[in-house]
């Protein structure tokens, strides 16, 4: 299946969410897109302990996932 995520808020849960469900398709062979749109291109600037933001979009990326922005 290819499926395609638009992410345009700053809200790190949010953005956290998704790239955890993203991950999750990766794994199962699916293609997997993300678009940033807006506030979520800042994605790396709302990292932190609680919702690590960095490290879920490198494991996206390594897992062949595409990030736009």
């Amino acid at each position: 299946m290819e499926l395609t995520m638009i992410i345009c808020q700053n809200v790190p849960e949010v953005i956290w969410n998704a790239f955890r469900l993203a991950n999750m398709m990766l794994e199962e062979m699916d293609d997997v897109s993300i678009f940033l749109n807006g506030p979520s291109v800042k994605y790396q600037d709302l990292d932190s302990e609680q919702f690590p933001l960095n490290e879920l979009a490198k494991i996206f990326t390594l897992s062949e996932g595409r990030l736009f922005a």
